[in-house]
């Protein structure tokens, strides 16, 4: 009886405690390097510069993983097909990021959590385009999507658009406050760039479903990835920032930001939401990404001295409703899936086996 209940609590830590207390860590720490980021382009490093040396600290992190990979006889041959989907992969990916940490060095971290929580809605919107999702006007589950990302968008654009008064003083020195301020177009452009990257994020988690599926090997595909992304930011990094001086990496917060980054953005963060989304679901990992917004917000007004509008607050708010109403419509529809291929199972099992119907519909005499 002890056993059980001892291997009840390790189960019960294994699939709740442990996967909850990972995503929750990564979310800070996913916030906390785009605020040293910030903090680090504002002492003169160039963007382009990092992602080179980020995603090639990744690939020399991940370097091993192709060659234990070869040992094992499950996995098919790693053919021009793979590595040319992985490159593309690749592209659809550095696209993103040069993006995402352009719309960051407008705004702010707190801008880039409040406009992820696009992604579920933009994945919609793109699955109706390219007829990977029908819609059914009589169904909930299309409803509550069709509704949300409304919602969604509707919030992102009051986050753009409308700043409205302070709500917040900043608890950065006056001047580090004054120096991190973004000016009304500057915001806009940021909520543009961040828009472009998390629509561009969906694209990547198809592409990349699509690569798992043929060739199931994570950390030999995130190797690959890592590399022909390096590739490309060198190739952009050497157009965009012909000045040598720019290049030069020095022992200060550039430095902390670019190993932090390559670390544990693109090799710890996509190995713990890799793990997670296998052990709980996309929607278990997708529900922690508002939680990022209050955290990016409070890290804003302690460490870059950022200043909270209201408009930024309704505006995530929104977003974040809108958020959950995609993801109720999401897990309502796996429901009933899940529903329809267990009826079909024992549809399937009764007629293989005819005397389980006659035992559930023969009601015994009295």
């Amino acid at each position: 009886m002890a056993g059980r209940a001892a291997a009840t609590r390790r189960n019960y830590c294994y699939t709740e405690v442990l996967p909850f207390t990972a995503i929750v860590s990564m979310e800070c720490v996913n916030v906390g390097l785009n605020t040293l980021f910030k903090v680090a382009t504002r002492s003169g490093m160039s963007r382009f510069v990092f992602l080179v040396f980020i995603y090639t600290v990744a690939a020399v992190i991940l370097l091993p993983s192709p060659f234990f990979s070869r040992r094992s006889r499950v996995l098919p041959s790693l053919n021009f097909t793979i590595l040319w989907k992985i490159f593309l992969l690749a592209v659809v990916g550095y696209s993103s990021q040069v993006m995402g940490y352009t719309g960051i060095n407008y705004g702010s971290p707190t801008l880039a959590s409040a406009m992820s929580t696009l992604t579920p809605a933009f994945t919609f919107v793109l699955a109706v385009i390219f007829r990977m999702e029908k819609l059914e006007a009589s169904s909930r589950s299309t409803r509550a999507k069709v509704v949300g990302t409304i919602i969604s968008i509707s919030g992102a654009l009051i986050v753009a658009f409308y700043k409205g008064p302070s709500i917040s003083v900043p608890l950065a020195p006056a001047s580090l406050h004054q120096s991190l301020q973004s000016s009304r177009s500057s915001w806009m452009l940021g909520s543009l760039f961040l828009s472009l990257e998390y629509l561009l994020v969906p694209v990547w988690y198809i592409i990349l479903a699509h690569i798992m599926k043929e060739y199931p090997a994570e950390l030999t595909v995130m190797f690959f990835y890592n590399f022909f992304v390096s590739i490309q930011a060198v190739a952009l990094a050497l157009y965009a920032e012909p000045d040598s001086s720019t290049w030069r990496i020095r022992p200060n917060v550039a430095l902390v930001s670019m190993l932090c980054s390559g670390i544990f953005s693109c090799c710890i963060n996509n190995s713990i939401h890799t793990w997670a989304l296998h052990l709980r679901g996309p929607v278990y990992v997708a529900m922690f990404k508002p939680l990022s917004i209050a955290i990016a917000a409070a890290m804003g007004v302690i460490i870059l001295g950022d200043t909270l509008y209201l408009g930024s607050i309704i505006g995530a708010t929104i977003i974040a409703i809108g958020f959950y109403t995609v993801m109720w419509g999401k897990a309502k529809e796996e429901l009933c899936e899940y529903d329809v291929d267990t009826m079909d199972l024992e549809s399937t099992a009764t007629q293989k086996y005819p005397l389980l119907r006659s035992y559930k519909t023969e009601v015994p005499k009295k």
